[in-house]
């Protein structure tokens, strides 16, 4: 018996002139065609003398299933989707059918996918190039997936800035989703964001609609369209949509000369290090502001600011801030070293939430993963497992003390010297310089620093 194939095949748009080969010879060679009936009559006219299985929309397990059986007899399956089968296609399901049969890559039945143009892509090129820097799709369809989760992605994206394609928006059903998605993105970008409403790209029902976030709801909008919202650089001219790859922030659009201040092949003056830069600058300029204020005035987590600081040099520093990391091995020792810093004034911070207490160092304790900060009146305990990194912190005469981060850079406990009389104790605060020069660590450098060092040096 001839040993089965599945052919996962995605086509494109439909029309032939973009499909791959690929694709083309993949429908060619199967004895089977399964697929959802609008994508079989889209490559109806490759399919003479071949068993076709059409399939209704909710019935993506079984076209895994049918096409899993068919293969089982030694015969060669093409499942077909439109747009590239392994997104929001049928490459996924096919692959949960197999791994549950016990299906394995080493198994006498193959499997193979065959890319093909998403929606996205073709969308983007009949309006222009509005994908030519960082996107994202997102699928409004709530029948699988829980509108938090997607709502939580529509903020992401929009906060983020992506260019952001939306796949199924609407429905005769689901009417509210994209009114849902408007508001959220409206949150982050201005009402007149670039929007281009497609459908059946490259079908013979195609029609585009140009609009602006703020109008996008009110356009005609269904199933078979694809809706692409444009980030803070996009913009329309001559009727097509383009975002900018940002070229124009290192080099002259029109001669190609490198601009004063940047390096070809070189990161922005405002890439990751010219970030940390501009936020030293600031600090300097701005001594009486506090590390919180910083990082509001940035819109950025703590983490970013204190890494930014720590990364401080003779000819660039960060005012009187100084950070320096504690390395994860070495926080256990810190905080028993802390315990003769004195008097402290610990910060918790939980979900919006925040409590203060006074205690004296010696009474913070440790109990199984919970670091207890603990006075005659109230107990506080955090969670250890929740550090994702630690900081000594200190600002000139106004602060010295630990901030202890959490994942996405933000304080889940602050450990800071109190003063006395305007001064902080002097026996305190030689333990505190003892322990950042002990278990402080020297920050990291990119490629781009050290390049920037041995320019320097020459």
């Amino acid at each position: 018996m001839n040993k089965g194939k599945i052919l996962l095949v995605g086509f494109g748009p439909g029309a032939p002139e973009h499909m791959s080969q690929r694709a083309l010879d993949a429908i060619a060679e199967a004895d089977v065609v399964i697929g959802y009936s609008t994508y079989i009559k889209l490559v109806q006219d490759l399919l003479d003398g071949k068993e076709v299985i059409r399939k209704g929309m909710t019935e993506e397990l079984d076209r895994s299933i049918e096409a899993y059986e068919h293969a089982r007899l030694g015969k060669t399956v093409a499942l077909v989707s439109s747009g590239d089968i392994g997104v929001y296609g049928m490459a996924g399901p096919t692959y949960e059918v197999l791994f549950q049969a016990g299906w394995t890559p080493d198994s006498e039945l193959s499997v193979e996918v065959i890319p093909g143009a998403t929606a996205l892509n073709a969308c983007a090129a009949l309006v222009g190039a509005p994908l030519t820097h960082d996107f994202c799709s997102i699928s409004l369809s709530d029948l699988l997936t829980p509108w938090p989760t997607i709502a939580r992605r529509l903020e992401a994206a929009a906060r983020a800035d992506f260019v952001v394609g939306l796949y199924n928006p609407k429905s005769g059903r689901r009417t509210g989703q994209i009114v849902e998605a408007q508001r959220i993105l409206l949150l982050h970008r201005r009402p007149e964001t670039p929007v281009a409403i497609v459908k059946s790209g490259y079908r013979r029902r195609q029609s585009i609609q140009m609009t602006t976030l703020a109008h996008m709801a009110d356009c005609e909008i269904g199933m078979l369209c694809t809706v692409l919202i444009g980030n803070s650089s996009t913009f329309v001219r001559e009727g097509l949509m383009v975002t900018p790859r940002g070229y124009a922030n290192k080099y002259d659009t029109l001669t190609g000369d490198t601009k004063n201040g940047e390096q070809a092949g070189r990161s922005l003056s405002m890439g990751l290090n010219g970030w940390h830069a501009c936020v030293r600058r600031h600090i300097g300029e701005h001594p009486e502001a506090n590390l919180r204020d910083v990082a509001a005035h940035f819109d950025a987590p703590l983490g970013e600011i204190v890494a930014a600081v720590a990364k401080a040099g003779e000819e660039d520093d960060a005012g009187t801030m100084l950070a320096r990391p504690i390395a994860d091995d070495q926080l256990e020792d810190v905080l028993v070293t802390a315990r003769n810093w004195g008097r402290l004034r610990a910060v918790v911070r939980s979900h919006g939430a925040i409590a203060e207490i006074l205690l004296e160092a010696q009474n913070l304790t440790r109990k199984d993963s919970w670091l207890n900060l603990t006075n005659k009146h109230c107990h506080l305990h955090v969670d250890t497992g929740r550090i994702a990194s630690a900081w000594f912190f200190s600002q000139g005469d106004k602060q010295r003390g630990m901030y202890l981060l959490d994942a996405h850079g933000e304080a889940i406990c602050s450990l800071l010297l109190v003063k006395a009389g305007g001064q902080f104790d002097q026996n305190a605060l030689e333990c505190f310089q003892q322990a950042i020069e002990q278990f402080g660590q020297t920050p990291s450098f990119t490629e781009d620093d050290i390049s920037e060092q041995e320019k320097n040096d020459e």
